[in-house]
């Protein structure tokens, strides 16, 4: 009987402090083991036991997580997958061209598209929490056709004052299909 009350009591007591964990990520094993009433090697054998990193690394996981979230925009604005970022400096996103993107007679990509891709991305990678589109250069390179998978790469080149240059290169499987250079403007007062 009392095995049971002892494992009834850990599951209850993990559970509480995974809760814990996630409204307070950076609370210290100390003050968990205050506040749940057991020692701190108690606390720390939970965390083991629940796969829970210690503070140090859960402050680091944390910082990654912050680094990879687009400050311009949620992530959902931007148009198609977007699989890396590294604010400041690249980006990287995926899109697949589905029927709903391509001219009915002639299965081909339209244009707004692509290009919502790479300006969506050249928004997503600079490090500024509200920017606009100043200006747009850009290249269709070679038809794309409904199906393709287009992976657009975004570099920011260089930064002056308020304005970001950032060159998008966009490639499916074989070739590079769209480019365009954009100047980004920061709003920030």
């Amino acid at each position: 009987m009392g095995d049971d009350m002892a494992r009834l009591q850990k599951r209850q007591r993990q559970k509480m402090l995974k809760e814990k964990l996630n409204s307070s990520p950076f609370i210290r094993d100390e003050e968990l083991a205050d506040l749940l009433n057991v020692s701190v090697q108690t606390i720390r054998l939970d965390r083991l036991e629940l796969g829970i990193p210690e503070l140090r690394e859960r402050t680091k996981q944390m910082a990654e997580i912050a680094q990879k979230q687009p400050k311009t925009m949620a992530s959902v604005d931007v148009i198609g997958e977007l699989i890396d970022l590294e604010i400041g400096k690249n980006a990287i996103s995926i899109m697949s061209i589905t029927p709903d993107m391509v001219f009915e007679k002639t299965q081909i990509a339209r244009g707004h598209f692509v290009f919502s891709q790479a300006n969506s991305l050249a928004l997503a990678v600079i490090d500024a929490p509200v920017a606009v589109t100043g200006v747009a250069n850009i290249k269709y390179k070679v038809p794309i056709k409904n199906g393709e998978k287009l992976i657009a790469k975004a570099e920011v080149i260089k930064k002056r004052g308020n304005k970001y240059f950032i060159w998008v290169k966009t490639r499916n499987d074989r070739q590079e299909v769209f480019r365009a250079k954009f100047i980004m403007v920061s709003l920030e007062q």
